[in-house]
């Protein structure tokens, strides 16, 4: 693990950009996932073998018609894709974002909610990055997964998951935290489990109105003068083919938990299975192939002034610029 450590922290990563050196990417309200530096570091973090797709099971992990598509092609038995079709039937969550997220709007040593946990990735980036992480997850093979891979992976500071429903565990939960963090389920996009409280279960109403208990309880948790990340997408209903508005009433539970809307980030993801997207949607429909999520971030605060930068000023960020740049001739060096 110490190898690769070393690995992301190597200038040759971030050398070619100015405001990579100091925030590994440029804190810009688009980041794109596509780019060269984001894949390279991205495979870094994978070589501890992380393997957010396990506990979910082979009955919960289907959601991508892309993974379908290339298992029924038999990919997955040789070539690029062996061995891959559970990743390739699970969303996973992607280790950069984690690593920019808690460095970017968690102070140094922060405590870390998750009320959403999933898979093991966000715990085990926070663990390796020094961040105290705490994840509700309802799915006891999910946890015990996570649990397991934390153990072979993090040497020390090991992340805590909590098996039980956020909506119940959160009212026992008596710590305060410096950062939450988490991706909820997606209305009913993908099944996770069969255990009754599972929000991908309900109906639209019903999910709301848990969405809303579970973000309010999780809002009492966080200190004043802290933030707030959730990364979450547009999802159709499946008779209408209409939005259901999941980044409207993400940014409206938060407002009424006392937090304030603060940046709105789009991540731009893999045109993957988008072009086979493209014919059963757009030409009878007019529906657009969405290929970004919203990384939706709020502050607990009556006023941005009252946000202590230095306690978010971490490592290079705190370096000076060497030489003075000019923006004509050295705007490059920025990006």
């Amino acid at each position: 693990m110490n190898q690769i450590i070393k690995e992301l922290n190597n200038n040759s990563l971030t050398s070619d950009s100015v405001l990579r050196q100091r925030y590994i990417e440029p804190p810009f309200s688009v980041l794109d996932t596509k780019l060269k530096f984001w894949k390279t570091r991205r495979d870094i973090w994978y070589k501890l073998n992380i393997q957010s797709e396990l506990g979910r099971g082979d009955k919960y992990s289907g959601y991508s018609n892309y993974g379908d598509w290339i298992i029924k092609k038999g990919w997955t038995k040789n070539g690029n894709f062996k061995g891959q079709e559970t990743k390739l039937k699970t969303s996973i969550f992607d280790p950069v974002l984690c690593e920019l997220m808690y460095e970017w709007f968690c102070p140094s040593n922060g405590k870390v909610l998750d009320p959403f946990a999933g898979g093991s990735v966000r715990g085990i980036v926070a663990s390796i990055k020094g961040f105290d992480y705490c994840g509700i997850e309802l799915n006891p093979e999910q946890v015990k997964s996570n649990r397991e891979q934390a153990k072979q992976i993090c040497t020390d500071n090991i992340p805590q998951w909590i098996k039980g429903d956020s909506d119940k565990e959160l009212d026992k939960y008596v710590n305060s935290c410096d950062f939450i963090f988490s991706c909820p389920p997606y209305f009913d996009l993908e099944t996770y489990t069969d255990i009754d409280g599972d929000l991908s279960l309900l109906s639209d109403i019903e999910f709301l109105d848990k969405y809303e208990s579970i973000i309010s309880k999780s809002v009492s948790k966080l200190k004043d003068n802290r933030f707030a990340c959730f990364v979450v997408g547009e999802v159709r209903d499946s008779k209408t083919g209409f939005y259901k508005n999941l980044v409207s009433n993400t940014i409206e539970c938060f407002e009424k938990a006392g937090c304030h809307f603060y940046n709105d980030i789009v991540l731009l993801r893999p045109v993957a299975n988008g072009a086979m997207r493209v014919p059963k949607q757009f030409p009878k429909y007019r529906k657009v192939v969405r290929i970004h999520q919203n990384v939706l971030i709020f502050y607990k605060g009556n006023n941005h002034r009252n946000i202590d930068g230095n306690i978010f000023h971490k490592g290079k960020e705190q370096s000076k610029l060497k030489g003075t740049l000019k923006p004509t001739k050295d705007i490059e060096r920025f990006f």
